[in-house]
């Protein structure tokens, strides 16, 4: 038995449903096994791993980094968030184009979200643990970011007022965004 890998309306943005073992003494799942997940087509090395702690109303992003992007393999330890992909990819079919799903601490979902794209994710709980594998390292100086609340990309999000660090208010939207800023869609890297 494996886990089931699930392709999305973004190419390249996948649902992992890893195999979660349950008795009565609790669960046990494989939260990362290399030889699997490049059998499932994620065939990136992750370099470093972030946890991420918030509480309820929380929303972080829109992050990417251009000259050292990082793809995250994203899950939840506890509690719930509503997770987004935007597809800013100059070139790409679906530039401009975002996802969201719903990733909880009970349900053990994964989302991949490969290079290319900028992420964030609210939290809908009281407290949420959110731990994500890189497949670079953190940069300074290479942080860019898209305003959460574009109304160009009028993402869902199911938060009004949102607790946002200061760096993620003052984000330009898509459409403001130096253009050399955003990352290019090379149609042969699948």
């Amino acid at each position: 038995m494996t886990m089931n890998v699930y392709p999305t309306s973004l190419e390249g943005v996948l649902l992992i449903e890893p195999l979660v073992f349950v008795d009565n003494r609790g669960f046990f799942l494989e939260t990362y096994n290399q030889k699997k997940y490049e059998e499932s087509g994620i065939k990136k090395t992750f370099v470093q791993d972030n946890h991420s702690h918030s509480v309820r109303g929380a929303l972080r992003g829109l992050h990417y980094q251009l000259r050292h992007p990082q793809g995250k393999l994203v899950q939840v330890v506890s509690g719930a968030i509503f997770d987004v992909a935007v597809d800013i990819r100059k070139g790409s079919p679906t530039f401009g184009k975002w996802l969201g799903i719903h990733l909880s601490g009970d349900e053990h979902h994964q989302i991949y979200i490969p290079e290319g794209f900028a992420h964030g994710f609210c939290i809908l709980s009281e407290q949420a643990d959110v731990i994500y594998k890189c497949t670079d390292l953190y940069t300074p100086g290479d942080e860019y970011g898209i305003r959460w609340d574009d109304p160009q990309l009028a993402i869902g999000w199911p938060v009004r007022n949102p607790v946002l660090s200061p760096k993620d208010a003052d984000y330009p939207f898509l459409s403001q965004q130096v253009k050399e800023c955003l990352p290019q869609w090379n149609q042969n890297v699948r």
